[in-house]
């Protein structure tokens, strides 16, 4: 595994290699050990896939705020996402910044989203399938969200909109007395 800084504090795009032979191949998606220079201590203990039909779809931006505020490990088992987190943490240099990673069954790049940064994705192929790991599990009272189109956030999402849930459609825009998120 090999991991690569991005210009938000905590977000980290990792590079995995599968282990080939002639049978197929095996690829370590997560090592505690390996891990343990991100965030000492870290587990997890929800794991959910989801299975998004069509391309142009976007889901989120969602969060858990705290005492659930979690670390996200993401990785795209099945055709192409652009992956998007975005810094909400109250007082942070990067706050209200996003970045992106081209998530592909083909590249087996993951992504691991620190507390209190909102995590969205669109898809860029049909039938995408992602695998999350949380370190905490979903907390109702906990879940938020912000809006997609956030004109503060100005998202380059690369496709148009094919498709959103409407709890995602309703979250907020974010305002000037939006308080940041403390994780």
């Amino acid at each position: 595994m090999k991991f690569d800084t991005t210009p938000i504090e905590g977000l980290w795009q990792i590079e995995t290699a599968p282990h080939r032979d002639e049978r197929g191949s095996l690829t370590r998606l997560f090592c505690a050990e390996a891990f343990e220079h991100l965030s000492p201590g870290l587990r997890f203990v929800q794991v959910n896939h989801s299975v998004t039909v069509r391309r142009g779809t976007i889901r989120g931006l969602h969060f858990q705020r705290a005492p659930a505020a979690e670390w996200k490990l993401i990785r795209c088992l099945r055709g192409r996402v652009f992956d998007v987190a975005v810094d909400l943490r109250d007082g942070s240099a990067t706050f209200a910044r996003w970045h992106a990673v081209e998530l592909s069954q083909e590249n087996q790049r993951e992504i691991l989203i620190p507390p209190g940064c909102a995590h969205g994705f669109q898809t860029l192929s049909d039938g995408c399938e992602l695998l999350y790991q949380h370190s905490e599990p979903y907390t109702p009272g906990c879940e938020d969200g912000v809006r997609h189109d956030d004109p503060r956030l100005a998202i380059d999402w690369p496709e148009p909109e094919a498709g959103m849930s409407p709890r995602d459609r309703g979250f907020r825009w974010m305002t000037s007395d939006f308080e940041g998120v403390r994780a």
